[in-house]
């Protein structure tokens, strides 16, 4: 089991990043959640097997149609308390 934390920077909110990272985790059965900030980046929290966790996180250096991933900063960290994958409120 693997999980991290992630706060993706770039041209990544107004263009449905969140919903998108919402769809493609779960269609690797990841659990966590994402949020924007209000620093204009998106920061998610992503635990699964290890394979489908790096997976996800290349899919995240493309992103969805509209944008512009620059960076992408991951930590280790907790695996999230509840299954399955959420929005949460702005940060």
């Amino acid at each position: 089991m693997s999980a991290k934390r992630l706060v993706i920077g770039g041209r990544v909110q107004g263009v449905g990043y969140r919903e998108w990272l919402i769809a493609a985790a779960e269609a690797l059965g990841i659990s966590g959640w994402v949020r924007n900030r209000g620093d204009g980046t998106v920061e998610a929290l992503v635990s699964g097997d290890a394979a489908s966790v790096e997976e996800l996180l290349r899919a995240c250096r493309r992103g969805p149609r509209g944008a512009q991933v620059t960076s992408i900063d991951e930590e280790m960290a907790e695996a999230p308390d509840q299954p399955g994958f959420r929005r949460l409120p702005t940060f």
